[in-house]
């Protein structure tokens, strides 16, 4: 008897244990973000003229995600549009699964009337980031919105929390819509300077209220398709606390320049005579300079902005570099993570490969095209990964783009993906010969930007790279005429869309993708296709799980 007792108190002590382990598994989860996401078209009139829009849940832009890092987002998509569509998400990870990435190298697209659920963790992340579409020109007429990831709370700051948190998407608006720009563009024929520039949705509208003496936050991204930005805000200084998800040296600026997909945040004091007080977005590089405003208010006064806009700059190119190489990385401040950024020395680290990728417009079958290294990139019908993991053959054929520009070579289409190894530390050079500013953009990371000059790239410029502070981000400006060079960690196993940000440039054809690879089959490198994955091309019919 003593011992039947003795067997049932050590399996109650046992299940006890096993709950117990239970529970704490279950609190130990990251939390999980649900949304449901209808995207249709709608009529709005930004800037005067009635015009059909890429709506999300009716609103223009989309609506806001608001996440804490290491935060589950579950995202359901319905599209109603009468074309296959797909989001990205601009400088999320999506660490250990490329399939969450939203581009027609990883991703089959939403048919019309169809839904597909994006699963994302952001792993180790924080900072302001986007989201936009990714197909054909939809970007132009919407779809678009802000990705917000707030650090865990035992996570200390390098400055006050603020009083207030404000999201600022500033891009430039054309008045025609993405199907009559897309044709525009497939006839060979420039879009030429656009209609205006927009915040929020709005041209010559939103306002921002702050009390006296407080500190605010400002997250600002430019979401437009080619036109560089610059932004600031009358008898008010900006302090630079972070670009792209990683704290930067606090430097203060009466104006920042924002180029295609790049993104920063700001902290402001209202520390003036209580009133309102003009911000002001204008294009740069432009002729004529396009300007829009939004207010800065004062609670509790009705005293409208007065004066002159604030003045900032216009063509001026060398400003421009100068100002970006102020931006430097917080050694000290603690990243997603409680420890700080500086512990990872980039400088320390060889790079096992060098590319230098050189962007060109070229004539290919008597259409326009743009090219990288001399191909003009083409989706094929089967996305890149979806082909790689099946083994599918005859998709696409790695190292298929030379390592540096071929002169004199003619430019030719192609599905250009370069081949690496996963954790390989590279070096890009991104070598712009054309008068136009570029905007580089790379899926599945960030990198450090080392350099940046006129003129054409030579190895002796390696001896001036920042390799101490250099910031990271995410998407990078070539201005016009010269080189930026980047060091990239490829520590994110699959296959990475790396494309032009200036959209026009990357719907005919600049981008590529970058295939990081190793021979273990793990959850631990990556997982495998989700249950839901839209299956297309070759890849139909294809067994998941």
């Amino acid at each position: 008897m003593g011992e039947v007792m003795m067997l049932k108190l050590l399996a109650g002590v046992l299940a006890m244990i096993c709950m117990s382990s239970m529970v704490l598994q279950v609190k130990a989860e990251d939390p999980y973000r649900y949304f449901t996401w209808k995207v249709t078209y709608g009529t709005i009139k930004p800037l005067g003229v009635p015009q059909e829009a890429i709506l999300i849940n009716g609103k223009f832009p989309g609506p806001r995600i608001e996440a804490v890092t290491n935060d589950n987002i579950i995202i359901n998509v319905f599209n109603e549009l009468d074309e296959p569509f797909l989001i990205t998400w601009n400088g999320i990870k999506n660490r250990k699964s490329p399939w969450q990435d939203g581009v027609l190298g990883t991703n089959c697209p939403i048919l019309p009337h169809t839904n597909f659920t994006y699963k994302m963790q952001v792993k180790d992340q924080f900072g302001t980031f986007t989201y936009f579409p990714s197909t054909k020109m939809h970007k132009a007429s919407g779809g678009f919105g802000a990705f917000n990831i707030y650090t865990r709370p035992h996570i200390p700051l390098p400055y006050d929390p603020p009083a207030g948190d404000y999201t600022l998407l500033v891009g430039d608006w054309y008045t025609s819509g993405h199907k009559a720009l897309a044709e525009t563009l497939d006839a060979g024929k420039p879009l030429g300077l656009p209609n205006g520039i927009l915040i929020n949705g709005k041209q010559n509208g939103p306002k921002f209220v702050g009390e006296p003496g407080k500190t605010y936050m400002m997250r600002i991204s430019n979401v437009g398709l080619s036109t560089s930005i610059n932004f600031r805000i009358q008898n008010h200084k900006m302090r630079l606390v972070e670009i792209e998800g990683t704290h930067v040296v606090q430097e203060s600026y009466d104006s920042l320049d924002i180029h295609v997909g790049q993104s920063v945040t700001v902290l402001i004091t209202c520390n003036q005579a209580p009133k309102d007080y003009y911000i002001v977005a204008s294009s740069r590089f432009t002729i004529p300079v396009l300007k829009t405003t939004a207010r800065l208010r004062y609670a509790n006064t009705k005293i409208k902005a007065s004066g002159a806009l604030p003045i900032g700059p216009t063509t001026h190119v060398h400003w421009s570099l100068k100002q970006a190489r102020t931006f430097r990385w917080n050694l000290t401040a603690s990243a997603a993570r409680p420890n700080p950024q500086g512990t990872y020395h980039y400088g320390n680290i060889k790079t096992v490969r060098t590319l230098v990728l050189e962007n060109s417009e070229a004539l290919i079958d008597g259409k326009v095209r743009y090219a990288v290294n001399g191909i003009s990139y083409v989706n094929p019908e089967t996305p890149l990964k979806l082909a790689d993991w099946f083994n599918i053959p005859g998709v696409f054929q790695l190292d298929s783009i030379p390592d540096m520009p071929t002169p004199g070579t003619p430019a030719k289409m192609g599905t250009p993906v370069i081949g690496t190894l996963l954790h390989d530390f590279i070096e890009i050079i991104f070598q712009n010969p054309e008068g136009t500013i570029q905007s580089w953009h790379i899926d599945g990371t960030d990198f450090w930007l080392v350099g940046m000059g006129p003129k054409t790239w030579i190895p002796e410029y390696r001896k001036f790279y920042n390799l101490v502070d250099a910031t990271t981000r995410y998407t990078v400006q070539v201005y016009p005429y010269s080189w930026s060079s980047i060091l990239v960690p490829l520590d994110n196993k699959g296959m990475w869309n790396l494309r032009s940000a200036n959209w026009p440039r990357r719907y005919l054809g600049q981008e590529l993708y970058v295939r990081v690879w190793n021979d273990e089959k793990s959850l631990f490198t990556e997982s495998d296709p989700p249950l839901n994955a839209i299956l297309c091309g070759k890849a139909k019919g294809v067994h998941l799980g």
